[in-house]
């Protein structure tokens, strides 16, 4: 086996590992402290398109967990980046709110009901019937699908909320167009987050609390992957995957007193696999 590099960059999602909803989970204000303490650069990265980078920001201020707008990285963002890179100053019909229409505007696009180059479907709270009735006659006569992200359920304080991926799959039955997805676990993603903090994924990590998107992710962009239990994968459910998680900790928590010990060692020298 050859020697696992140091880690100098982290990567880490948000939902799940270091809050829930408005709650900052144990630990979390205390891991971000310790990497902008030493020095380390990382991003947060969201499949959660609603909010812009300012806003989540404040979100996270008032949960106890100071980070600055540039440390963060959203779906919204992916996919207005890779559309700039498609189709320069396009247009789109966009369903979605304010993190998903002020990324599409940065990037100088027009948000058009009429011929528009693209539909892009995100996260909001208030799906329309009217407007996904439009979505579906605009891909009919011949838009482009695009989504923010697969997920088909997002988190709440009451349980889980259909999210971008049950709407999408919705689309497609009407329509039999399958959309792009660019968030997680896309490794497009992962990798415009490493080119944003200039990463390298041999020395990088990626936390999450999802199996199916945070850790699939790291894995196919080349990344150590570190799976919290404090989220939507519960322990026993990790088996059931045909792929692991580099490690598997309780909370956020567990990885603060060891972010110095990774600046020299990797961190599958650290803590065995929790099976």
């Amino acid at each position: 086996m050859t020697t696992p590099r140091p880690v100098r960059t982290w990567l880490s999602d948000m939902d799940g590992v270091l809050v829930h909803e408005d709650e900052a989970i144990a630990g979390a204000a205390d891991f971000v402290k310790r990497l902008q303490d030493r020095g380390r650069p990382f991003l947060l990265l969201t499949n959660n398109s609603i909010y812009t980078p300012r806003d989540l920001k404040s979100r996270l201020h008032q949960s106890g967990i100071d980070v600055p707008e540039d440390a963060i990285w959203t779906s919204a963002m992916a996919t207005a980046q890779f559309l700039d890179g498609q189709r320069p100053r396009g247009t789109a019909y966009v369903i979605g709110e304010a993190g998903l229409t002020t990324a599409m505007h940065e990037i100088g696009y027009v948000l058009s009901e009429r011929s528009p180059d693209y539909v892009v479907l995100g996260e909001t709270r208030t799906y329309s019937f009217e407007a996904i009735t439009t979505a579906i006659r605009l891909i009919e006569g011949g838009a482009r699908f695009i989504a923010t992200n697969p997920d088909p359920t997002g988190p709440s304080v009451h349980g889980p909320l259909p999210a971008t991926g049950s709407v999408a799959a919705l689309i497609t039955r009407a329509t039999g167009v399958a959309p792009y997805f660019v968030g997680k676990p896309n490794p497009l993603m992962m990798r415009s987050a490493l080119n944003r903090i200039d990463a390298h994924s041999e020395t990088t990590v990626m936390v999450g609390d999802r199996m199916d998107t945070d850790v699939v992710a790291g894995l196919e962009a080349g990344l150590r992957t570190i799976l919290v239990l404090t989220g939507s994968t519960r322990a026993d459910q990790v088996e059931r995957f045909p792929y692991r998680p580099t490690r598997v900790v309780d909370s956020v928590a567990d990885l603060v007193g060891l972010i110095d010990a990774w600046d020299d060692i990797g961190p599958d020298q650290i803590v065995d696999f929790a099976n």
